[in-house]
């Protein structure tokens, strides 16, 4: 078998990995950072609205709970995203395409 031939044959999958890999990375880092300023903008009225209500007397917000409670709700999701890296791991390639992909995409959304 040429060398030309067994260059193309392992060339032709790394290059679909590193393409679909980045587009992927791209479409899902632009569409996290929409919705985590969604999701920031809800979690301010929140806290506007418990501050308000708070303000005005008619609940009373114990804000240490509430800190504590995002506290552990953090902490279980950090802890929750040390196992995904071993999956991560399994495809260097596309897994490093879609990082970079996320980063242009989180940059660009």
């Amino acid at each position: 078998m040429p060398v030309e031939e067994i260059s193309m044959e392992l060339l032709t999958p790394l290059v679909v990995q590193l393409g679909f890999g980045g587009l992927a990375g791209f479409v899902v880092g632009y569409a996290l950072k929409k919705i985590l300023k969604i999701v920031a903008v809800l979690i301010g009225i929140f806290i506007l609205g418990l501050a308000y209500l708070d303000y005005v007397d008619l609940i009373d917000v114990h804000y240490d709970r509430l800190f504590e409670a995002f506290q552990k709700l953090a902490e279980r999701l950090i802890g929750e995203g040390t196992a995904f890296t071993g999956i991560l791991s399994t495809n260097i390639p596309a897994m490093g395409s879609f990082v970079v992909g996320l980063a242009l995409g989180f940059k660009k959304g």
